[in-house]
């Protein structure tokens, strides 16, 4: 008895404890504004200097809910309740909101989003690099509808540039960095049509190719694009290049750089590391067949995939021996791949990916002559509801209530997409919505539910966030034109056309012609290019075959789906409560009929 007494007592105290010593106190809160509020009087004094460096965040889907989750779960992470956590760019001292739509879509694709945020105009959806006078498909259309990116710009005016991703390196978003064709579709030369090739129209990754020498960095996936057929993966034997024409793109890499640079090309983490920067003018990586793993799962297969966050140290380390500054593109391509399966883990813990890649950026720089931008090109249905309690995990189920059905749900959910179809599929077998009592919903294969039932779920219209620091970081603010953002990086950076603004135009980089001794060690091997001949496969692991065919799904197929509407089914379940209360209720039922009849007819 006493030991039982003893038990309880110790329970009832520690959750006393826990209770109010979680508590935060009026004064707690009262100092936090006081602090933001000194802080936004410091704001006052505006920093107007050039921003001699540009670093440009792209959060591919990255919309404000996608952001508030993945803050809440790195908190969470750190055994916080995690509401309260920052991000890193949530210390950013501005912020502006972006309007996303495309000129002929309400809610947005990525190549027209990436075309207004990168060269400074609206456009089409599905169009690159080209304004809203391009007909989708038609080579033709875009001879006087070419734009230039801010990225592509700074080269040609003499600063270092650089292009980074997780998703390919020809795939919509990075494309926009140097690309102009009327269809996203057209990453290598069978994509494109016999009779738009025949017009003069070439494929994105033969453009990069053309525009080597402006960007000193290039690293993502798709390697695939830039490998003719005959030639194997350096990685994985059972995988070839799909160029049909036989151009080996990598090869037409090396030989296009200016004579005496040190260029480096790099398929893995392990040779990402090595990588001499200081004896390094170019640099190629290509760290997968198609997309890049994504940040959970990097290790799973082949020798690894790097960070963003190791890819933009490496980056900023290469880009910034020019002493005339340098532009850096990043995306994180793959938490809109991650949104469009439903699989939110994944989503969110690439979000983190790019938050600390965001922050490494942030060390390595000086807020005084770099301006750091972070946005995204347009949101997902994701939504964050219910009324679960303060650091509920924010992938777990409401703890407070259960549906009308009886059934839990999850804080996060989606509007449509591969959980809508699974709920439909559980009403047609059960009659109810699934059951998730007992699976882990915090796991990175868990797909939550969704109203509407789609093979992919899709992106969402609402307005993006946009975070600033550094040199001219005031330009981001209110209510914008996401084709703003172009226009606010170029006046900052006085290139384009806002270079007469301080007579910023300078000469071609230092780099460009700077020769360099060839260093020794790991690192010389990865200088030299050997395509690999085509393989039979040998030792394929069928699971590792199925994984890399999933990392090339990345929703964006636009494969029409045929949906046919099921035989209407009504499922009556009958319980015992309710048996009762149906019986109980005939009384009151036969008295409303006789008082309506009755008032009705007499």
């Amino acid at each position: 008895m006493a030991l039982k007494l003893f038990t309880c007592s110790s329970l009832f105290l520690l959750f006393f404890w826990m209770k109010f010593s979680a508590q935060q106190p009026a004064e707690e809160w009262n100092k936090q504004a006081r602090d933001a509020i000194l802080n936004s009087i410091e704001l006052q004094n505006l920093n107007t200097n050039i921003a001699k460096n540009v670093i440009f965040f792209l959060g591919d889907g990255m919309g404000i809910s996608t952001i508030t989750s993945a803050r809440i779960l790195k908190g969470q992470n750190e055994g916080h309740p995690g509401e309260e956590t920052q991000l890193s760019f949530d210390k950013f001292p501005h912020v502006a909101l972006a309007k996303t739509y495309n000129t002929d879509q309400q809610v947005a694709d990525s190549a027209g989003t990436a075309t207004a945020y990168m060269c400074g105009v609206k456009s089409k959806a599905g169009t690159i690099g080209v304004d809203d006078r391009v007909q989708k498909g038609n080579c033709q259309s875009i001879k006087h509808a070419k734009v230039k990116s801010f990225v592509e710009i700074a080269a040609d005016e003499g600063r270092s540039a650089g292009i980074v991703t997780s998703a390919r390196i020809t795939h919509a978003t990075p494309a926009a960095a140097y690309a102009h064709v009327p269809e996203r579709s057209w990453e290598r030369d069978a994509q494109v049509p016999g009779n738009e090739r025949a017009a003069g129209c070439t494929d994105i990754a033969s453009q990069l190719v053309q525009k080597a020498r402006k960007f000193q960095v290039v690293m993502g996936g798709g390697r695939q694009e830039l490998m003719p057929t005959a030639h194997g993966d350096p990685e994985y034997s059972y995988r070839r290049g799909s160029r049909e024409d036989g151009r080996d793109l990598i090869n037409e890499w090396f030989h296009s750089l200016p004579d005496g640079t040190d260029n480096m090309y790099v398929v893995n983490r392990e040779q990402l590391l090595d990588v001499d920067v200081n004896k390094t003018d170019y640099l190629l990586g290509l760290f997968e067949p198609s997309h890049m793993l994504y940040h959970a799962e990097r290790d799973t297969v082949g020798a690894g995939d790097p960070s963003l966050a190791e890819m933009v140290q490496t980056s900023i380390q290469v880009l910034r021996k020019n002493e005339n500054g340098f532009v850096l593109f990043v995306e994180a391509g793959r938490i809109d791949h991650a949104h469009h399966k439903a699989r939110a883990y994944l989503a969110l813990t690439d979000t983190l990916a790019l938050d600390e890649a965001v922050a490494k950026a942030k060390e390595m720089t000086n807020n005084e002559d770099t301006l750091i931008v972070v946005t995204a090109d347009h949101s997902h249905t994701n939504s964050i509801g219910g009324y679960p309690t303060r650091g509920n995990p924010i992938l777990g189920k409401n703890d407070k209530e259960r549906a009308k059905d009886g059934l839990q749900y999850t804080t996060f959910l989606y509007a449509n997409g591969p959980g809508g179809e699974e709920v439909r599929q559980s009403y047609l077998n059960h009659g109810r919505r699934p059951d998730i009592e007992h699976i882990d919903t915090g796991a990175k294969d868990y797909r939550p539910q969704a109203a509407v039932p789609l093979q992919d779920e899709s992106h969402a219209g609402e307005d993006v966030a946009v975070y600033a620091t550094g040199a001219f970081a005031h330009l981001f603010h209110g209510t914008q034109e996401q084709n703003y953002i172009a226009h606010a990086i170029k006046y900052a950076a006085c290139i384009g056309e806002y270079a007469d603004r301080c007579n910023a135009k300078t000469t071609a980089p230092t780099t460009v012609e700077k020769t360099t001794t060839i260093s020794t060690g790991v690192t010389e091997n990865h200088r030299k290019y050997k395509p690999v001949s085509t393989q039979s496969p040998r030792n394929v692991n069928s699971t590792v075959v199925d994984y890399l065919d999933e990392q090339d799904d990345d929703g964006h197929s636009y494969k029409p789906v045929t949906y046919l509407p099921p035989k209407v089914e009504i499922h009556c379940i009958m319980t015992p409560s309710s048996s009762v209360l149906l019986l109980a209720s005939f009384p009151i039922i036969i008295v409303t009929l006789t008082t309506s009849f009755y008032y009705l007819f007499v």
